[in-house]
């Protein structure tokens, strides 16, 4: 299985290796990647790292409240900040609290042992649906505590199939699961991990903090004047017809 799985992995580069003059977020991956180990080099010889793991810009958003903790409380620490897809990346590439902001390098083995003697994490943060068998693998080999955070599991997710054995034991390395929800810590008992706890989506963290600091948009306020209702619906995954009525209409805005 790991043979098959390394095989999938250098299968997918050479496919954005591929796209990448006629696709856009494949060509921002590719050359991305390419800067990975001068990025990281930055952080050599460094002693207190902890890396946090986002595939894309909505995992940052719970990734964030954990980042912004650590800075606060413990700010001699250096944050290293990954992202697997072109749309976290290229929003939050100069994200101010990271020391170091780059893309993760593909699951290979050896990009996974390159990227820890390169920088020595003393911790690492994996947020919600990112599983990676290599790295996994290697941090628990330089017994590197790891966290998944804001975890969500699900039953037709390969380590609850009975040909996801391989892909079930990479979980070990976890040192503690922060789940979303009592159905994800009831999936992984059902497979043996009790190392979990429900901690809820760390996204309401940051949401909170936005109301908090919230500042009227005048776009927004114009746009709702007069209005008994409105819905503002963004990242709607899968398509979803909405009816609903409201009380008041204005002609739209130019």
């Amino acid at each position: 299985m790991h043979f098959l799985y390394s095989i999938g992995v250098r299968f997918f580069s050479l496919i954005v290796a591929l796209a990448a003059p006629f696709n856009e977020k494949a060509k921002l991956l590719h050359q991305g990647r390419k800067e990975i180990w001068q990025k990281l080099s930055a952080l050599q010889g460094e002693s207190s790292v902890v890396w946090i793991h986002c595939a894309s810009l909505g995992e940052f958003e719970q990734g964030r409240p954990v980042i912004e903790a650590l800075k606060k409380y413990v700010p001699q620490k250096k944050i290293l900040l990954t992202f697997f897809s072109p749309s976290g990346y290229e929003v939050r590439k100069n994200y101010d609290l990271a020391d170091v902001v780059c893309y993760l390098p593909s699951d290979t083995r050896h990009n996974a042992r390159r990227l820890l003697s390169v920088v020595k994490p003393e911790s690492a943060f994996f947020v919600k649906y990112e599983f990676w068998p290599n790295l996994f693998g290697e941090l628990a080999r330089c017994n590197v505590p790891l966290y998944s955070i804001s975890s969500i599991f699900r039953e037709n997710q390969l380590f609850f199939k009975w040909y996801g054995k391989w892909f079930q034991e990479s979980l070990n390395a976890v040192t503690r699961f922060y789940v979303q929800d009592e159905t994800s810590g009831k999936l992984l008992q059902q497979i043996g991990f009790k190392n979990y706890e429900v901690a809820g989506d760390t996204r309401f963290d940051r949401v909170k903090a936005i109301v908090d600091a919230a500042t009227e948009v005048p776009v927004a306020a114009q746009f709702a004047a007069g209005a008994d209702f409105v819905l503002v619906a963004g990242s709607t995954c899968p398509p979803m017809k909405i009816c609903f009525a409201v009380t008041s209409t204005r002609p739209p805005m130019a």
